[in-house]
């Protein structure tokens, strides 16, 4: 069947502007054969992906056709090239043309396919009769003249360094393309609340896979003009309470932004919709399957509307979730607090910023994108997520995630299972990694090289070690989950949530500095108060499977800032958990629970005093180390020269200083001001590390040598065993966890750092103490006691100001009597701010006189009473070496345990897979009914459910009834 055209002649009423189209000639439709000059080849293609497809466009190879008598235009219009012709394929206006589709949207039709209605495919239907490559407001061309000149060229005005202008300042527009018009609109207010329905772009509709509802074609923006906590009571509503939407969510995703680029975003949406499809494929779960999307919510919190990157924004907008130009400030006199977009996107956006869709296994994602209107800091997103949406859609599992960490592809899954696997989990944490760059190339960072290797220690030994006793200090705010339910308050309004929030209304001198830098750990405040939540017995879970990278600070500055808030949140908040510890004994928790925690509480009382004393032991250990070398039995040089004394003079000197020079800065220097004073100071305390190491192998090396190397109350036992045990244990639990690589390629570097981190930044951390602040800081609020000047149509302004010469001598001899008078002046008591203010520091002085002079008053005691040689017989040193071997085979123990519980786990989960696989066939069902799923050891003994004896005496009853029953 031939192909039919059919020509398109656009109408518009008659009082519109003249279209562009309005005189395109009609061409009769072509025939069935081609023209004779036409030359078709057989290697070409008949269409190219890149070009987008109309019915008029061949790809054929052609030559020069001959004169034809159709009434063609001109290539110019008054010797200027005529405008660009509109879109056929999109709808486009003549002054913007569109790019083409994206290479992923598919192969269009060639032109045999010309009698299908392609509708549906290439356009949203239009409301009205307007012309879409016109509007009401575009001029009419107007004819010009054009003068003809003989030359165009003047040697006069020839300039070797002028060939170009300089650049224009301010935005320029791109080159074709039209700027968006702006007309004004009525839209009816629901309840009173502005609600609107946006269709999406043209582009972005004409390749997506599904258009069968709304909330494909269509974005959904809503002003919300209350305090998120009352988002529920006024009514607001979310795609996924209303209409063909209505669904129920399983699991809510909060993503945190604030400033991130456009790298960052993608980075972490691309990861996060990659988990989404992960759901979507696991066709044999019960909850998960082909439609899993419909029970993910992606929950985007960017903090301040004008905080936002640009770039950031354009990438939201192309994904179909933003749109410019819709938000509002106010509605109907009332301030907007958030602007919420909604709308599920089919396609992805990859770190490389190339469209990623269905072809690479992206589902439809349902998307919510809250942009703040001010920037009141992370805890009142989290207000928005838990308060606001969570409340709206109450999800069972909440994942919250920053922007910038991109999740493993299967992260979500795993931390989800959890909670699934376990109804006493109420919180979940999974390992974060360090980025290091392409090729690991960052690693020659020090800085990062350094955190690659903490953040490696802290999850094969530290949050291993939580985990089995049940209460995890920190679940990272980066990578972590919460059950919704386990966070809700009691009838009271006492719970988690409202002492997780509390750090946001903290005003004056009734807000305390022990419980105000709590809430810099915003991570640590829920932990604890899950665990500890009356009548519950909720345990947090460490999921070693659920895995994201983050990048780490590369610059001392920020390393430096970033770290003050951790180090003081996690200070204050074990100091905060120690003294409420008894919290636990109105919980739910079983007596073994109990006193597992209780050794847990024992275990961070030991930490924190070491933390506290640790200025003062890193002096000491220097001290005593290196100082050993100026012994000339022990000296490298000789007695003769005995070198090693005077180096270690200076380095001592020097080391003393520097202290001094760290409490200095702290105290009144912002990092980024004073980038070279402390990258220097760290320079210092690496070169002092280095001595330290240097005089322990030559130690050793002594010690082999003189063939002392007896177990005993020796050099040999107390130095020597207790050193390399604990380096020996790092090197153990890394290669049992088949992670060992960081040993190799960062543990240098974190030992070379590691003065830096006891010194300048626990130096800096309690130094700015004071520094707590979740909102904004500044006085943006406008006056009004002076009253405004409004300028009306004229120009000219009405004041209100004395005009009678009266009026001006009563201010004159008001001001002169109260001089000869001297009325007293009642000074204004100070504000709430600066009450806060002055007592925060006020308590930072206190809090860091006390803790340098403890430490002081330790190097100075203990360094007198034992020399700077004589290391042998020097009993502090050996109960530090000692401490910390012990502490690191504790947490070894705790580490392995945790390894063992999931191997046994494992094992026993795949016999009962197993099991049941086997006995899906089978006529008789007691193999089902006390197959492997009674027989797996749940470690309740661990739980507030009952004991491990309990549960094996039941199985034995149990089986005592089978031989019973036979």
């Amino acid at each position: 069947m031939p192909a039919t055209f059919i020509p398109y002649h656009p109408s518009r009423p008659p009082s519109r502007a003249v279209s562009i189209v309005d005189g395109a000639p009609n061409l009769p439709p072509p025939s069935d054969a081609p023209p004779f000059y036409f030359d078709r080849p057989s290697s070409r293609a008949d269409h190219s992906p890149s070009r987008s497809w109309s019915p008029t466009r061949i790809s054929l190879d052609y030559t020069v056709p001959p004169s034809y008598n159709a009434p063609y235009e001109p290539a110019d219009i008054n010797g200027s090239p005529r405008p660009g012709s509109p879109s056929s394929k999109y709808g486009g206006s003549s002054k913007r043309p569109l790019p083409p589709a994206p290479l992923f949207a598919g192969v269009r039709p060639n032109s045999s396919d010309g009698d299908k209605d392609l509708s549906d495919m290439t356009a949203i239907p239009i409301d009205g009769d307007d012309d879409p490559f016109t509007d009401d407001e575009r001029p009419d061309l107007l004819k010009t003249d054009s003068i003809l000149s003989d030359s165009t060229y003047n040697e006069d005005d020839y300039d070797e360094k002028g060939d170009y202008a300089p650049a224009p300042d301010g935005k320029q527009e791109r080159r074709g393309a039209r700027p968006a018009v702006m007309s004004r609109k009525e839209v009816k207010l629901i309840n009173g609340e502005l609600i609107l329905e946006c269709k999406i772009p043209t582009i972005l509709y004409s390749f997506l896979p599904r258009r069968d509802d709304i909330e494909f074609t269509h974005m959904r923006y809503t002003a919300v003009t209350c305090d998120p906590n009352e988002f529920v009571e006024r009514g607001y509503k979310l795609r996924q309470q209303i209409g063909n939407t209505t669904r129920e969510t399983e699991l809510l995703i909060c993503v945190t932004m604030y400033n991130e680029n456009e790298l960052d975003f993608t980075r972490t949406m691309h990861g996060v919709m990659r988990n989404v499809a992960h759901f979507c494929s696991r066709q044999k779960s019960r909850t998960w399957g082909k439609d899993g999307w419909k029970k993910v919510v992606i929950c985007i919190i960017a903090d301040g509307r004008k905080k936002v990157h640009p770039r950031t924004l354009d990438a939201l907008a192309a994904m179909g979730v933003y749109q410019d130009g819709i938000a509002k400030n106010s509605v109907n006199q009332r301030e907007v607090t958030g602007h919420v977009y909604e709308y599920t996107t089919q396609v992805s956006l990859d770190p490389d910023l190339k469209f990623k869709g269905a072809e690479k296994g992206i589902v439809p994602c349902q998307m919510i994108f809250c942009m703040k209107e001010k920037n009141a800091k992370k805890l009142n997103s989290h207000r928005w997520f838990f308060n606001a949406f969570g409340q709206a859609l109450k999800p069972n599992v909440c994942i919250l995630l920053d922007v910038g960490t991109r999740p493993g592809d299967t992260s979500l899954y795993h931390l989800w299972k959890a909670f699934d696997n376990d109804s006493n989990v109420a919180g979940a944490a999974g390992e974060i990694k360090a980025g290091k760059g392409k090729n690991w190339l960052g690693l020659f960072n020090p800085l990062v090289a350094s955190q690659n290797f903490e953040y490696k220690m802290s999850n094969i030994l530290d949050k291993p070690l939580e985990s089995v006793f049940g209460y995890i200090t920190v679940l990272p705010g980066a990578l972590s989950a919460y059950r919704f339910h386990a966070l809700q308050n009691d009838e009271t309004g006492h719970g988690p949530l409202s002492q997780y929030f509390k750090g946001e209304t903290l005003h004056g001198q009734d807000a305390d500095v022990f419980t105000a830098n709590m809430y810099l750990a915003e991570d640590r405040i829920l932990c604890w108060e899950l665990v500890a939540k009356r009548n519950e017995s909720w345990v947090l879970k460490y999921v070693r499977q659920a895995t994201g990278e983050t990048d780490v600070p590369d610059a001392v500055p920020e390393f430096i800032s970033q770290r003050r808030r951790w180090l003081n949140g996690a200070f204050f908040a074990a100091v905060y958990s120690l003294l409420h510890f008894k919290q636990i004994w109105t919980t739910s928790h079983s007596p073994i629970r109990k006193a597992l925690l209780h050794v847990e509480f024992i275990y961070q009382f030991i930490q924190l005093t070491f933390t506290w004393f640790s200025l003062g032991n890193f002096y000491l250990t220097f001290y005593f180390v290196a100082g050993s070398l100026s012994d000339p039995k022990i000296d490298p040089t000789g007695a003769k020269v005995n070198l090693c004394k005077y180096v270690f003079t200076v380095l001592r000197y020097a080391c003393v200083l520097t202290i001094a020079m760290n409490f200095i800065l702290s105290m009144g220097n912002r990092p980024q001001g004073s980038k070279k004073m402390f990258l220097g100071s760290m320079v210092v305390y690496g070169i002092v590390m280095a001595y330290t190491t240097f005089a322990s192998i030559w130690i050793v090396v002594k010690e082999f040598s003189g063939g002392n190397m007896q177990i005993g109350n020796n050099l040999f036992t107390n130095f020597i065993v207790s050193t390399l045990s604990t380096i020996g244990l790092y090197f153990l639990m890394s290669f049992l966890y088949m992670d060992p690589w960081h040993m190799f390629t960062s543990s240098a570097q974190y030992f070379g750092m590691l003065p830096s981190y006891i010194c300048t930044l626990q130096i800096f951390a309690f130094c700015n103490a004071h520094d707590i602040s979740w909102g904004t800081k500044g006085d943006n609020t406008v006056s009004t006691d002076l009253g405004a000047a409004k300028a009306s149509k004229g120009g000219t302004v009405e004041l209100e100001m004395p005009s009678e010469q009266l009026d001006i001598d009563s201010g004159y001899d008001t001001a002169l009597r109260n001089l000869r008078d001297r009325v007293e002046v009642i000074e204004p008591p100070p504000s709430a701010a600066q009450q806060q203010e002055d007592y925060y520091r006020g308590v930072r002085t206190y809090m860091v006189t006390i803790w340098m002079s403890t430490n002081a008053i330790l190097a100075m005691a203990v360094s007198g009473a034992y020399g700077e040689t004589g290391i042998a017989n020097n009993v502090y040193l050996k109960f530090i070496l000692w401490a910390v071997a012990v502490l690191a085979l504790f947490r070894a123990i705790g580490s392995s345990t945790f390894l063992f519980i999931n191997a046994v786990h494992s094992i026993l989960e795949g016999k009962l897979k197993f099991s049941d696989r086997s006995s899906t066939g089978s006529k008789t069902t007691s193999r089902r009914r006390y197959g492997w799923r009674s027989k797996i050891p749940s470690f309740s003994f661990l739980n507030g459910t009952g004991t491990w004896i309990g549960e094996k005496a039941g199985n034995a009853t149990v089986g005592v009834k089978r031989l019973f029953h036979k």
